[in-house]
């Protein structure tokens, strides 16, 4: 998100996750002028984008999850399945029985509060990996049945590769 008088949301991914990109986009249609462009950027990335436009409405989002231009995870942030899901089709990644969220760009207390969100509002147990001087949320092998139950529906077919295959006994 970026703020001059009133904030605007850009969604922008490599091209190849194009399809995440329109679903988003048909979830903020309402919001935008025009649909998402491919581009080319430095070197060999190509991009896939889309803006809202600049709207009061969308302010009190920018002022909730921003503080002096730096992203911030609010104290009283609300997770759901759908956003969970588009977290984990963003961010997420698997390894081997593991999901991981990337939260590198957090603090550690950050990346703490979010997993007591996961837990208290989930029911999602996880952990802090540390990934070289970073911090991101590991899935707990014990959570990642209810993890995908509750992200299961919501996850785009082209990005199920990401989710562990769940053994049962």
């Amino acid at each position: 998100m970026r703020k001059k008088t009133n904030a605007y949301l850009e969604i922008n991914h490599a091209y190849s996750q194009k399809v995440l990109v329109d679903y988003l986009f048909a979830k903020f249609r309402g919001l935008v002028s025009t649909p998402p462009k491919w581009r080319k950027g430095n070197g060999k990335r190509e991009a896939y984008r889309f803006s809202t436009r600049s709207l009061p409405a969308l302010t009190p989002y920018f002022d909730k999850f921003f503080v002096n231009r730096k992203k911030i995870i609010p104290k009283d942030l609300k997770l759901n399945p759908i956003s969970l899901a588009i977290w984990f089709m963003d961010d997420g990644s698997k390894s081997r029985s593991s999901v991981y969220l990337n939260t590198q760009q957090f603090t550690l207390e950050e990346v703490s509060s979010l997993i007591g969100f996961l837990d208290n509002q989930l029911g999602i147990k996880s952990t802090i990996n540390k990934d070289k001087k970073y911090f991101r949320i590991r899935i707990r092998v014990g959570s990642i049945k209810r993890f995908i139950e509750i992200v299961d529906k919501y996850i785009l077919p082209e990005f199920r590769y990401k989710l562990p295959l769940v053994m049962t006994p």
